[in-house]
């Protein structure tokens, strides 16, 4: 499961990205972010939903839903297997995001990143909170060849191509809700642990 990931793309780049595709973004009056080096559960984060038919609207979310039980801890990640999402869809930017294995603390974190170097976004659900707070969750998925040898599930990124079509409630979520190809992600050690060949036993 993720449980950390970074933002630390410039605003106008999104907006760029956006343009591109031929959408209205609309940032509601929010300036540039500063760098979000390691976004962690709870926290706020950047989060593009659908507003209207060919318009976005970029907002700060806190990251969990609320817990289904009491007791446990924000939902973060969310199985994405068997499910149609035809409501609250969005898009949560990102330059890269981090697993971690080793079977003690403190674990070994891998920094993963888009292999051709720009951002991308991570398929997720948005919710409005009782309390007004609005908050999101990741979709994962099993994982594809890049991250397979560090955990078995993995979020879902999704370069600018499918943005669009994610958005959209009314097209087959489910043809979206797959990892990329080998080699579409890049990795490297983010903290001291022992390196991958070392560690025994299942991973993270």
């Amino acid at each position: 499961m993720c449980n950390k990931f970074g933002f630390n793309a410039p605003l106008h780049r999104l907006i760029e990205l956006f343009a591109a595709l031929d959408i209205d973004f609309e940032s509601a009056g929010l300036p540039n972010f500063p760098d979000l080096e390691e976004i962690k559960p709870t926290d706020l984060a950047p989060v593009v939903r659908r507003e209207g038919e060919e318009r976005v609207r970029l907002d700060q979310m806190r990251w969990g839903f609320p817990p289904g039980r009491p007791k446990a801890g924000p939902v973060i990640n969310y199985r994405s297997e068997g499910r149609s999402f035809t409501t609250g869809r969005c898009l949560v930017p990102a330059t890269h995001f981090f697993e971690f294995t080793g079977a003690k603390y403190p674990k070994t974190a891998w920094r993963f990143t888009p292999a051709d170097g720009d951002l991308f976004a991570m398929a997720g659900l948005w919710r409005a909170g009782d309390d007004g707070q609005a908050r999101f969750t990741l979709l994962t998925i099993d994982a594809g060849p890049d991250v397979a040898p560090y955990h078995d599930r993995q979020i879902v990124p999704l370069g600018p191509a499918g943005w669009k079509g994610w958005l959209d409630p009314t097209t087959d979520g489910q043809a979206f809700l797959k990892p990329g190809p080998e080699g579409s992600l890049k990795v490297a050690q983010a903290s001291k642990g022992p390196p991958l060949s070392a560690q025994t036993g299942r991973l993270f």
